[in-house]
């Protein structure tokens, strides 16, 4: 007898009950498994496929939890990232299975053409007066699944007000069982502007119209230890070299504490654990991150730095369209002294919705986020006509409405007088419309209103826990 597993809940698909899975061969407690198969796979190796699985051939498994066994198999594939969709049936007879995983893989080669803002987000570029000449443009070059190894090739050539230069490659693991993999890449980047203060909780800007008041390159090489595309440690050794112009060092003297240029080592150690059913967007599972990052000077006078990190988040489902959302990250650095570009909190990477124009500076961070999802449209997939490949002329819309609410703080001991957000609770709450497609995009359209009675609209491109 065979059947054939309904879709689950991914955010890209409608919602089916797990009640609808059985048990393929009734009267038998355990089932053997005796073939697995994969269709769809044309470039992706069956050994990438095969690596994420939890069960072999000729393993024995439960009757009474093979649907969930198979569909968290099913899951892991999806969040390779690498499927459109990915689909699981079974055929059992007299207690043996066969197996089959049908995927639907995406297009891989993406040369994007670069014309974006030369700021941290929108707002921040709006509020300047010569905005129309801070956009950068060139050409940003990605190959995922590349050799059909789930490896990654990056490449960056950016022109205009920031130049920058760029090659990665990523591996996530080799090998039959795809446990240990590797990571490399180089990064040249120059700009004629560049934030060399916070007055106000604002960036001060100092611009250069013919030479460029900062250049960074930075080399780094790691090792990947991966157990599913669940959980994955990684650690990176880098060689930074800065340097800034006089003119930054007329503004602000200390801004690398110590001359115009600074070289330093830098060990980072992240461990992540991934538990979402989905990764670009998710609604029910959990993630956890920790990361300790160590940086080392080459000059005896620029004391370490130590920072560790961590991050926690959970997706609830609440029954029928409504999900639930929480998360919380919290930030402890250590250093006798920070040059200004390393004493950052709010504002970069890590953001108080609602507080898009300020940065906020500090050793110590905590955020916590809430918020509540309603699954307001499910268009399914539409076609579009006169494009021939499956891996385009079909996109999947769903629309979600969403309530938030964002509360942080930073501690920072020698906080400015001018500047008043730090040593302060900040928080913000707000109403967001959120379009998921495929090739994991998440666009957020929202409103925000923060505590200082401040309120604007916002445009973001990634799910916000």
């Amino acid at each position: 007898m065979g059947h054939t597993l309904a879709p689950p809940p991914d955010s890209l698909r409608r919602a089916a009950p797990d009640s609808l899975v059985q048990v393929p061969c009734p009267g038998y407690p355990t089932l053997r498994v005796g073939r697995i198969l994969f269709v769809g796979n044309n470039v992706t190796r069956e050994a990438v496929l095969r690596a994420e699985l939890d069960f072999r051939e000729n393993d024995t498994l439960a009757a009474a939890a093979l649907g969930r066994r198979l569909e968290a198999n099913r899951r892991r594939l999806f969040n390779l990232q690498l499927f459109h969709q990915v689909l699981v049936q079974s055929v059992c007879r007299e207690g043996e299975l066969t197996v089959l995983y049908s995927v639907q893989e995406r297009w891989y080669t993406f040369p994007v053409p670069i014309f974006s803002l030369a700021d941290r987000n929108f707002r921040s570029w709006l509020d300047r007066p010569d905005r129309w000449q801070r956009v950068d443009y060139g050409l940003h070059l990605v190959r995922r699944n590349f050799r059909g190894r789930n490896e990654q090739l990056l490449a960056n050539l950016q022109l205009g007000f920031n130049r920058k230069y760029e090659l990665f490659y990523e591996a996530p693991g080799y090998g039959r069982k795809r446990r240990v993999g590797f990571g490399a890449g180089y990064s040249y980047y120059r700009s004629h502007s560049l934030d060399y203060a916070t007055v106000a909780d604002r960036l001060r800007n100092l611009r250069q119209e013919r030479a460029f008041p900062i250049e960074r390159q930075y080399a780094t090489v790691g090792i990947r230890w991966r157990r599913t595309v669940q959980h994955l440690t990684a650690f990176d050794v880098s060689y930074h070299h800065e340097q800034v112009s006089d003119s930054v060092l007329y503004y602000n003297p200390r801004y690398f504490l110590h001359g115009p240029r600074r070289q330093y080592l830098e060990f980072g150690l992240v461990s992540t654990l991934n538990q979402r059913n989905t990764f670009a967007y998710p609604l029910t599972g959990q993630f956890a991150q920790l990361s300790a990052t160590y940086r080392t000077f080459l000059d005896s006078s620029t004391p370490s730095i130590l920072t560790l990190r961590g991050r926690y988040a959970r997706y609830i489902a609440l029954g029928g369209p409504f999900y639930y959302s929480a998360g919380a990250t919290a930030q402890l650095r250590f250093a006798r002294a920070l040059a200004y570009p390393d004493d950052r909190a709010f504002g970069y990477d890590v953001l108080v919705r609602g507080y898009d124009a300020y940065v906020v500076e500090g050793r110590q961070l905590g955020l916590i986020q809430q918020g509540l999802t309603f699954r307001l449209l499910d268009l399914g997939k539409l076609t579009v006509d006169g494009l021939p490949s499956s891996r385009f002329n079909t996109i999947p819309l769903v629309f979600y409405l969403n309530t938030f609410v964002d509360v942080g703080y930073v501690r920072q001991p020698a906080a400015q007088a001018a500047n008043r957000l730090p040593n302060q609770m900040l928080a913000s709450a707000g109403v967001a419309l959120h379009l998921v497609t495929y090739y994991d995009w998440v666009f957020t359209f929202e409103y925000t209103r923060n505590r200082e009675q401040q309120g604007g609209f916002f445009f973001r491109t990634q799910f916000p826990i």
